[in-house]
């Protein structure tokens, strides 16, 4: 089996499941428990805490909250700021149009509630300028979120330029860096980062982990109330496995990015070249700007779906874009987002390698996807249509 998913999950590195077994095992007690069991637990927290903050270059490891996930951390970020934002008489919030549900979503749960939201278009090839932001911000502005890098096209924002925009104007700002931790080098006081957020599971972590980081002096709301952890803000014991696992799969993946990174661009390339010589298909996103395991194709005139099934059949594990978004049948937010027509958007394919994908894994998979390309277009009435003048291809040969 090919695993080509990594940006939907990944495998549970070595490292981390070492590192949690003893938390199972020996160090199992309560961490806000007073003796000396409970503060052995307590210790493998704070531990895990400096481990994060060290990895994000947080000034102090009081800075690291820990939460159930990416979306748990992006909705206590947006709203904690959007509540605070309110009682000073700024409503208006600025994010891009191909953000992750869990920031969507919860952008659309304010509207509701008399928020004003600006989503920034974003350019053909997945990005949003600084100076987009700055023609955006308003003395009613009170957040801007910007995802570091795109889940479904990879794309990564110039997220330094703007924070530094936003810390400039006195506007906090917020990164859902979920797809970028353990795979870009992320640095929260170097970029004028006030919030971020991460997710355990990406980067090789146990599942139902995640980190908010909150920059010093930002006001955090409770989403979960009924008990004083982590410093009051998030109510309910801390998992200390999950926990102590991601601070050790995010240290490992940061210390061996380099390498990892050098070896995915050479795979990462072979398979952009390999698939842009399908006829009538197109790269989403920057060809270089983009996270070093990420291909995102359209193919006119297939169904993703079926293009999915057929892979799998093939043993490659693929998708057609977000696990989030995976039983809906409407095309892509993010590649409409970009100008792909609904007929092309629905013919997607995302390839997210890994680490532990081979050259040979690449050989196979540009063998497989020309093939079931090609017979998905023999089977299509569309296709056909497209091929004898009665309907236009969209996309170039």
């Amino acid at each position: 089996m090919i695993y080509a998913d990594n940006a939907a999950t990944t495998q549970m590195s070595q490292k981390a499941m070492e590192a949690m077994l003893p938390c199972m095992q020996t160090v199992w007690g309560n961490p806000s428990s007073l003796y000396a069991f409970g503060q052995k637990a307590a210790e493998a927290l704070a531990d895990a805490r400096e481990k994060v903050a060290t990895c994000l270059n947080a000034a102090d490891p009081g800075e690291i909250y820990f939460t159930s996930g990416g979306s748990e951390a992006d909705n206590q970020a947006i709203l904690s700021v959007a509540q605070n934002g309110a009682k000073q008489g700024k409503k208006h919030i600025i994010s891009t149009a191909f953000e992750h549900h869990a920031v969507l979503h919860t952008l659309q749960k304010l509207a509701r509630e008399g928020f004003e939201i600006e989503l920034l278009p974003v350019h053909e090839k997945g990005m949003i300028t600084p100076e987009q932001v700055v023609a955006a911000i308003r003395k009613d502005t009170a957040l801007v979120t910007a995802m570091y890098a795109n889940n479904e096209i990879g794309s990564i924002l110039p997220i330094g330029e703007i924070g530094a925009v936003c810390r400039e104007r006195g506007v906090l700002f917020h990164t859902d860096a979920v797809q970028a931790a353990g795979h870009l080098p992320l640095d929260v006081q170097r970029e004028n980062i006030d919030l971020l957020s991460l997710s355990g599971h990406k980067f090789h972590g146990p599942k139902g982990v995640g980190v908010l980081y909150a920059k010093k002096g930002v006001p955090l709301m409770n989403l979960i109330e009924g008990g004083a952890q982590e410093r009051g803000k998030r109510a309910g014991t801390e998992n200390v496995p999950a926990i102590v696992g991601m601070a050790a799969a995010l240290s490992e993946a940061v210390a061996n990015m380099a390498a990892d990174t050098q070896k995915l661009l050479a795979m990462r390339g072979r398979l952009i070249a390999g698939l842009a010589k399908i006829p009538h298909s197109a790269l989403n996103g920057d060809s270089d700007r983009r996270l070093p395991g990420n291909v995102s194709f359209c193919f006119e005139g297939i169904e993703g779906e079926s293009l999915l099934l057929l892979l799998d059949d093939r043993g490659i594990c693929a998708s057609s874009g977000s696990a989030c978004t995976s039983g809906s049948l409407d095309p892509s937010h993010v590649l409409l987002a970009i100008g792909r027509p609904h007929e092309v958007a629905h013919g997607s394919l995302r390839l997210s390698l890994g680490a532990d994908n081979t050259e040979e894994d690449v050989d196979k998979i540009l063998a497989a996807v020309p093939e079931v390309v090609t017979y998905l277009r023999s089977i299509s009435p569309l296709w056909k249509d497209k091929l004898n003048g009665k309907r236009p291809f969209l996309l170039p040969e």
